[in-house]
């Protein structure tokens, strides 16, 4: 639980808010938490299986090179190490923001105007130096080889949460109801009263939900950020001394308990300030300092980087590991693997990871970066969903610790071998009677293949719902005659596949945590995971494609 809430009490509760609520959500950010959360449970139970699948301590690089192969391998290692490189950049870049707001705002205002006016609307209005910097001194004492201080980590965390909790009941005391009411008379008042209304928000239709229910969904896509760190307690498995009750509890126990630190702060943030008067970069001390209470904005901005440097170090120690076991496995160059001699340090994989994430801190706007690591998260969660599914209904794999820390040769043929190959080609009537009425009650290579085959085409068919639902969903609801017909026989197809999956016979190989409800739950994630993803902005996926399209280029061409 201590471990959750640490990863994800971070840059998301102090500076995340801020953006969301002004300009996508209003209000309304509290249910953008709620359906973040949700999503997170369920993806955190499909991976509690997936990682129950490996009884050892790694990544989930690590869990699925064993399981799945080595292409899903390098898949999710690649958006893996994207996911750690942006939260180390977001993370750096609210400590500057925080920072920044401390001392007066002097670093944005000396940086204002460095670039040109005509720069890429992806980039940032002006470099983050600071941030860069603060990145490369991390690096250069990772390189030394610093390691995390576990009781640093406790002092950072405990403090962390006196200081939410300050901030709610300040919230709750010095709040005002009227401010989950506002109208447009309330922002024709702060406009007229005030002589930058450059730095007011848009309105929206005022009221709780400004912004309409596509507000938030797409908040809730990015508020699913704040809750990415649970995966970290799956990757200690092999510490736990009972992992298929202290794992599945710390995992639910501590999303619940940010969930509850997140509503808090958005409800209190959102009651003291007008959602369109919030400071997106540093919008819990400028709240105080709207209420008159000056001096607890320090308090505040100190508890925000005692959480941040904890969470930039949370980032930053497994960045070059990943790195690191993909150069060693062969997957990424070999170079990346070189150790220090006397450090014992991945000094490659710690000055390339540190350099990316510094010039992605220096360049990019924060929400971006936010947004970029929200789709790798959504659709790494949705792979894993999907692993789910399709492993629990394979012929038995023994992926024990033992066999697989013996000979490195052994180790490799196991991995080698996908469990997802193709089977010998059966009669087409067998293979039809088989989907709905299987003679067998163990899986076969026959059944794990028509799962296998099904769980993908699923996958397919809610994407498509997902899209049409996130694109057209007023033509879905108000009865237009085509839209309303593509999204029932989509809904039709879905439950049909979902049938033949549910017919198939099930391993019963005994596993620390299993997924209850399958295929429901599993499926109902990815739908979700879909879903709010689509409502990440066009840009930010082109983005995300040239990321993975330089990773494929590495694998086809020097990886495979």
């Amino acid at each position: 639980m201590a471990l959750g809430v640490r990863k994800m009490l971070g840059a998301g509760v102090y500076i995340l808010v801020g953006a969301v609520a002004k300009y996508i959500a209003g209000p309304a950010i509290v249910i953008c938490f709620f359906v973040a959360a949700l999503s997170s449970v369920l993806s955190g139970l499909c991976y509690v299986e997936f990682g129950a699948r490996v009884p050892r301590s790694g990544s989930a690089y690590l869990h699925n090179y064993i399981t799945m192969g080595q292409l899903w391998a390098f898949v999710i290692g690649w958006n893996l190490i994207l996911y750690l490189v942006t939260a180390t950049a977001c993370t750096a870049k609210a400590w500057s923001f925080t920072f920044d707001s401390l001392i007066g705002n002097h670093i944005s205002q000396a940086l204002q105007g460095t670039f040109s006016l005509y720069m890429p609307s992806f980039l940032t209005t002006f470099p983050d130096f600071f941030a860069l910097g603060l990145v490369l001194l991390m690096t250069g004492a990772l390189v030394l080889g610093v390691r995390e201080s576990a009781l640093v980590n406790k002092v950072f965390t405990g403090l962390n949460i006196l200081v939410l909790s300050f901030i709610i009941f300040s919230g709750f005391i010095k709040g005002d109801l009227h401010n989950w009411q506002l109208t447009e008379e309330d922002y024709k008042l702060n406009t007229s009263g005030s002589n930058d209304t450059s730095s007011l928000g848009p309105l929206g239709s005022g009221g709780f939900v400004p912004f309409g229910f596509d507000g938030i969904l797409q908040g809730a896509a990015i508020c699913f950020y704040a809750f990415v760190g649970f995966a970290a307690i799956v990757t200690k498995g092999e510490e736990a001394r009972n992992p298929q009750r202290s794992i599945p509890l710390g995992i639910v126990i501590s999303l619940f308990i940010c969930f509850l630190a997140y509503f808090g702060v958005s409800a209190a943030l959102t009651l003291m300030v007008p959602y369109y008067r919030i400071h997106p970069e540093s919008p819990l001390p400028q709240a105080f300092l709207h209420v008159g209470w000056g001096p607890a904005r320090y308090v505040v901005a100190v508890g925000t980087l005692c959480a941040l440097t904890s969470s930039l170090l949370g980032a930053m120690f497994p960045m070059p590991r990943v790195i690191y076991s993909m150069a060693d496995d062969g997957l990424l160059f070999r170079g990346l693997a070189r150790i220090h001699p006397r450090t014992r340090t991945p000094i490659m994989a710690t000055l390339a990871s540190g350099t990316l994430a510094g010039v992605m801190a220096l360049l990019f706007k924060f929400t971006d970066l936010v947004d970029l690591l929200s789709i790798q998260s959504l659709l790494a969660y949705s792979l894993v969903a999907f692993s789910v599914i399709v492993l629990r209904y394979q012929p038995d794999q023994n992926f024990s610790k033992n066999e697989k820390t013996g000979e490195e040769i052994e180790m490799e043929a196991e991995v080698d071998k996908n469990p997802l190959e193709s089977v010998p080609e059966a009669g087409t009537s067998k293979i039809l009677k088989s989907l709905c009425d299987p003679l067998d009650t163990i899986p076969t290579l026959a059944s794990g293949q028509i799962v296998y085959g099904c769980a993908l085409l699923l996958v397919l068919l809610l994407t498509i719902l997902s899209l049409v639902l996130a694109r057209w969903p007023s033509r879905v609801f108000s009865g237009d005659p085509v839209a309303t017909t593509v999204a029932v026989l989509l809904l039709l197809l879905i439950v049909g596949v979902t049938v033949i999956i549910w017919r198939q016979p099930q391993s019963p190989a005994p596993l620390h945590f299993k997924v209850p409800a399958l295929p429901v739950l599993p499926l109902v994630s990815i739908f979700l995971n879909v879903y709010l993803v689509m409502q990440i902005a066009s840009g930010i996926w082109v983005q995300f494609v040239i990321w993975n399209a330089i990773g494929f280029a590495i694998y086809f061409g020097y990886g495979i």
